[in-house]
Parts: structure tokens; C-alpha cells; sequence
């Protein structure tokens, strides 16, 4: 099966800055993506070009098949075949969610019912209220709405989760799971590492225009062979010590303290703690 996305040396600049330097990528059919980086990294310009949204200055890009900057008929027929959920919509507050919804399916060939577009997101008893009396998770439940009822084979999703509380976070979590399970590839964008760890099967960082790697999230940065910290309480207060092998640390101290050890944590490197080495330290923001 061919890949979903396939970039080969993607250069794109603004004058003398040069925002994406040579990227390479490729995205297999039915996985979650992540793309992470900090501000100014080339991700929103990367992205925006994947969507057919900004012109490249060269390189190979294939979107299902397609060259994204393609116009006119072919242009038409390809985005059917998209669904882009961006960080903000500027939505008819004074239509109701089904109207809504109802209006954009109009521009798809072949878009799914509406009704079971708003029940896949959460919305059906919210169905006949106005878009302006939506809560913010409700709003950005109803963009991802309008993102699938074209019945897309690939989905973007721009800082899906922004504003949302812990409890609405893992709710959406769940519905991004189930529209991978129907089949659709999603490449994601986040600032949250938490939310690349619980959904992505691989995630990229870019940075200063270049992919600095691609690997699995428990992977990435040497993640998995990374020193563990361990630390407890000794006679002189709170004593640490990275490791290899907490396992062989832990067993000695047990011969020291005959009982409990003391305040005892073994903590390994997280996903944000390897992102944040390999980005130099900046924010992890969009």
C-alpha cells in the first residue's frame, strides 16, 4: 500500500529565512502522526503546505497520491478525499450544530450522514442548540465535525486540544482513537507531549527547518536506554543517582536500610524531558 504522505527535500523560505531546509517524510495509511516543534521550527509552514494551503520553493510532495498545489478540477477532487481541522473556525454562531454541519456537507461528494457525524463527536443532544452557546470543547467537537463528514482519508488536526480541561482532553482523545479505527490517517499537531504520547504511533521534531528525527514516542532520543534517575532520603537528606540499572541501585540500598527506603521515587526520562534536550530547550509551544 502506498504511503499517505511522502515529502522528499521540502525547502520553503520567506526572503532570507529559510523555514523548512530539506525535510524528509513519509506517513504509512492508518497511522496517528505527530509533528512537534517549537515557534518558528517550520511545522505550521510544513504543514500548511501538506494541506495545499502555501506554495513550496522545491522538492517532492505527495498527498494521496497528489501534489498538493495542484488547481482546478483535480484540485477539487483531491480535497474531497481531505478533512482539516484548524486551530480556530470562524463558524455561523447563529446557525444550529445540524445546520452547520448540514451546510458543509454540501461541498463533498460523498460525505457522511449528518446525524452520525454529530453523534461520533459527542454532539447529538446538542444537536438542534446555536454554535454560540457551545462550551469550548463542544465547539472544537463541532470542528471536527465539519473536519470529517467529507468522509476523509487523511485528517489534519491543528492543536486539537487547546483550552480544553483534563477530562474534555481525554474525551476528545477517544474520539481521535475512533477515527483512526474507521481508517483514516491523522497527522497531528500539539504543543501538548502528553497528548503525542497517548495517541501518536510515531512523532517527528522539527526544528529550524529540519527533522531532527522520527521514531515511536517511547523511542525517541534514545528514550528507552536513558539514564533513570533515582533518589531517597539518606542520612544527609534527599540523595540521587542516575543509572542504567535502578534495578541493581534499588537492591543494594536495601542491604543499607533494612526496612522501607526512604521517600523512594525512580522517575525515567519523559517524553517532554527527551523533546526538550533535542530542541535546545525552548518552549514547548506551537
Amino acid at each position: 500500500m502506498s504511503s499517505v504522505i511522502n515529502v522528499r527535500g521540502l525547502e520553503k523560505s520567506y526572503g532570507s529565512n529559510k523555514a523548512v531546509a530539506g525535510i524528509d517524510l513519509t506517513i504509512e495509511p492508518g497511522e496517528i502522526f505527530a509533528l512537534l516543534g517549537p515557534n518558528g521550527a517550520g511545522k505550521t509552514t510544513t504543514v500548511e503546505i501538506l494541506e495545499g494551503f502555501r506554495d513550496r520553493d522545491r522538492g517532492d510532495v505527495s498527498v494521496l497520491g497528489t501534489d498538493p498545489g495542484v488547481k482546478g478540477e483535480q484540485a477539487r477532487r483531491w480535497r474531497n478525499r481531505i478533512g482539516i481541522v484548524l486551530q480556530s473556525t470562524n463558524d455561523a454562531g447563529d446557525l444550529s450544530v445540524f445546520e452547520t454541519v448540514a451546510h458543509f456537507a454540501k461541498y463533498y461528494s460523498n460525505p457522511r450522514g449528518v446525524d452520525e457525524v454529530i453523534n461520533a463527536v459527542g454532539l447529538t443532544d446538542k444537536s438542534t442548540e446555536l454554535i454560540r452557546t457551545l462550551s469550548g470543547g463542544q465547539r472544537r467537537r463541532l470542528d471536527v465535525a465539519l473536519g470529517i463528514i467529507g468522509s476523509p482519508e487523511l485528517l489534519f488536526l491543528d492543536e486539537p486540544t487547546t483550552g480544553f480541561d483534563p477530562e474534555a482532553r481525554r474525551a476528545f482523545w477517544a474520539l481521535i482513537q475512533d477515527l483512526r479505527k474507521s481508517g483514516a490517517t491523522i497527522l497531528l499537531t500539539t504543543h501538548y507531549l502528553d497528548e503525542a504520547e497517548a495517541l501518536a504511533d510515531r512523532v517527528a521534531v522539527i526544528n529550524q527547518g529540519k527533522i531532527i528525527e522520527v521514531a515511536t514516542p517511547a523511542l525517541l532520543g534514545g528514550r528507552a536506554t536513558s539514564l533513570a534517575t533515582v533518589s531517597w532520603k539518606g542520612a544527609n537528606g534527599i540523595q540521587t543517582e542516575r543509572t542504567d540499572n535502578p534495578t541493581a541501585l534499588i537492591r543494594k540500598l536495601t542491604e543499607t536500610y533494612k526496612d522501607e527506603i526512604p521517600e523512594l521515587t525512580v522517575k525515567r526520562a519523559s517524553l517532554e524531558d527527551i523533546y526538550l534536550e533535542m530542541i535546545g530547550g525552548a518552549d514547548v509551544s506551537k
